[in-house]
C-alpha cells in the first residue's frame, strides 16, 4: 500500500490557487521531498494531507485514510508524525515539560535516543530557546511515538551543519528500518542528498515527479574558470556539449584573478582589456556557465589549458526553474 495518495488535489482562496490538480504517490518506504521556491504551495499541500486544511477539490488518502474522513484520519494520524514548518510550543514551559506533555498525548518510544543524538536544552523555557532549538525539540516531538509516517515541513531550517548532517544520518537509518518519510524543502542540496524521489511544484502546481538522480542531470552544475592565457568562446559553444548561459570576461566572478588577485566582480571591461583578461576577438581568461554534461568531457576540454581556478559548484534552485520550469517564483 501506498504510505501517500493525491489525485488532483486543490486548494483555492477566492482567485488564488495555492495548490492545483496535484497528483502523486508516496511509497512505504521511501524518502519523497517536495522541492520548490518559498511559496510555491508546499505547505498548503502538506497541511491538507494532515486534514489542517481542507481540499477545494480531488482527493487523497494517507496510510490509507481519506484526508476528508476525520474518524479515519484520526486513526491514521497515530501513525503519523508532523514537524511543521514553525514549531509552536508554549513559551512558558520548558521542554522537559513539552515533551512530558507529547508522551502523554501519543506515546514515548524513542525519546532517549533522540534526546541523545539532537540534545535539546530540556531545562530551558521555550522563551530561551534559539529558532535552531526549537528545530531540534520538535524533531524529538515528531520521531519519539515511532510513527510509520513522518511529514516534515523545511525540517532542517535554524540547525547548524553539524545538526544537519547527524539529521541527515537519521533520516538514512529511518530509510533502512522501512519508515516513509516526506518533507518539503527549497533547498536542492538537502533533497538530493536524502531523497529516493522528488516532486517539484511551483505556482501551486506539480512539474514533474523524478527519482533524484534524473533531477541531478537535469539541473547541472555551476561551472567557473580562469586561465593563464586566454582561450576561445567556442571551446565551450561548439566544442563542449551542455554549455549553457555561457558568461565572459567582464563580470564573471572567480576566486581569484590570473594574476592572484583578490576577485572583484565590479571591475570593468575596459580594465579587464588593458591587463589582457578579454580582447575583441571572443577571447578571454575567464568564464563561467551552468554544465549539463559529463565532468570528464569538461576536463578534457581544458586539458591543455594551465588553469588558475576551477570551481564545479551545485547549480542552485533557482537557475532549474529558469530553465525548465518557465521561471523562478518568489511568490
Amino acid at each position: 500500500m501506498a504510505a501517500i495518495e493525491l489525485e488532483g488535489l486543490t486548494k483555492t482562496y477566492g482567485d488564488v490557487q495555492a495548490a492545483r490538480d496535484i497528483s502523486f504517490t508516496v511509497e512505504s518506504g521511501e524518502v519523497f521531498g517536495y522541492l520548490g521556491p518559498n511559496g510555491a504551495g508546499k505547505t498548503t499541500t502538506l497541511r491538507m494531507l494532515l486534514g489542517l486544511l481542507s481540499p477545494t477539490a480531488g482527493e487523497a488518502r494517507v496510510l490509507g485514510a481519506d484526508i476528508t474522513d476525520e474518524r479515519a484520519l484520526i486513526g491514521a494520524k497515530r501513525q503519523i508524525g508532523y514537524l511543521p514548518d514553525d514549531p509552536q510550543f508554549d513559551k512558558s514551559a520548558t521542554g522537559r515539560e513539552i515533551l512530558e506533555f507529547h508522551a502523554d498525548i501519543k506515546g514515548d518510544e524513542r525519546s532517549d535516543e533522540l534526546l541523545e543524538l539532537f540534545d535539546p536544552p530540556l531545562e530551558r523555557p521555550i522563551r530561551a530557546y534559539s529558532h535552531g532549538n526549537v528545530r531540534k525539540l520538535g524533531l524529538v516531538t515528531t520521531f519519539m511515538h515511532d510513527p510509520e509516517l513522518v511529514i516534515l515541513d523545511e525540517p532542517t531550517g535554524g540547525l547548524d551543519p553539524l545538526m544537519k548532517q547527524r539529521f541527515a544520518e537519521f533520516v538514512r537509518g529511518e530509510r533502512e528500518r522501512g519508515h516513509t518519510l516526506f518533507f518539503s524543502s527549497h533547498i536542492l542540496g538537502e533533497v538530493r542528498r536524502l531523497c529516493d524521489r522528488v516532486g517539484i511544484i511551483r505556482s501551486g502546481e506539480l512539474v514533474t515527479v523524478d527519482p533524484v538522480d534524473a533531477l541531478l542531470n537535469r539541473s547541472g552544475k555551476v561551472v567557473r574558470l580562469a586561465t593563464v592565457d586566454p582561450i576561445p568562446r567556442t571551446t565551450f559553444e561548439r566544442d563542449l556539449e551542455g554549455v549553457h548561459d555561457l558568461a565572459a570576461g567582464a563580470g564573471v566572478r572567480t576566486r581569484a584573478s590570473p594574476r592572484g588577485e583578490p576577485a572583484d566582480d565590479s571591475t570593468a571591461a575596459e580594465d579587464r582589456k588593458q591587463r589582457g583578461d578579454a580582447t575583441d576577438d571572443g577571447v578571454y581568461r575567464e568564464y563561467t556557465f551552468t554544465f549539463t554534461g559529463h565532468v570528464d568531457d569538461l576536463l578534457a576540454a581544458v586539458s591543455d589549458v594551465e588553469l588558475v581556478d576551477l570551481t564545479i559548484e551545485e547549480a542552485p534552485l533557482e537557475s532549474i526553474f529558469l530553465r525548465y520550469y518557465g521561471g523562478d517564483d518568489n511568490a
